[in-house]
């Protein structure tokens, strides 16, 4: 009886960040009830309970506000972007939103964190993120394993470099699911990287699902 499910819930990627309309605040509240806990995350999204048997009626009504409804827990997170601080068709604000809809919402062994960056001042702190993505006039540069927790925090290394945009959003699923599937229980994916090595990691084709 009254079951509850956790949702994510966050704005579309666009120029500016993550930003909330006060109608989409409203929507959300309306939705959820003046009595429920909305939890700020470190992935910039909302972390709401909604009742199990209203979940497709509530996440339809969020999307209508605009809103993006993913899982919660052990998935992909909604794609990090910058603020698109320069032209949003140099920054490559397209292919953000198309590579945030391919990967945002995977069931992973631990949460992932996905950054983007439209260019080389990499606001959105990519190389801190499991996976950072830079993009480089007209290409792409993709780093893995960065760790922004505990006391001894490090950088993500470079996997790959000038990627095309038709081989980023590929190379990005195929990178996920390898890591679904050589991880050793709930291992996160910067120890991930570490025991495969970047090396090792640098000799697969992520053009193709292995």
């Amino acid at each position: 009886m009254n079951e509850k499910i956790k949702i994510a819930v966050s704005p579309a990627i666009q120029v500016g960040g993550s930003l909330f309309t006060p109608l989409q605040l409203m929507t959300i509240g309306s939705l959820i009830g003046s009595e429920a806990n909305i939890e700020m995350t470190p992935f910039k999204q909302l972390y709401v309970e909604i009742p199990l048997d209203q979940e497709d009626e509530i996440t339809e009504k969020l999307r209508a506000a605009g809103l993006e409804v993913n899982p919660s827990g052990f998935t992909t997170k909604s794609l990090i972007a910058c603020n698109f601080c320069k032209w949003p068709e140099d920054a490559g604000l397209d292919i953000a939103r198309k590579l945030n809809q391919a990967i945002a919402g995977i069931v992973t062994p631990t949460p992932m964190k996905v950054g983007y960056a439209g260019c080389a001042l990499g606001t959105s702190e990519p190389l801190l993120k499991d996976i950072g993505v830079v993009k480089m006039r007209n290409t792409f540069d993709v780093f893995v394993g960065g760790e922004p927790k505990g006391l001894k925090t490090s950088f993500a290394q470079l996997l790959l470099t000038a990627l095309s945009e038709e081989q980023l959003i590929p190379t990005i699923t195929n990178l996920i699911y390898y890591y679904k599937d050589h991880a050793k229980g709930k291992e996160k994916f910067s120890k991930f990287v570490n025991r495969i090595t970047i090396e090792q990691l640098k000799k697969v084709n992520w053009n193709e699902r292995t």
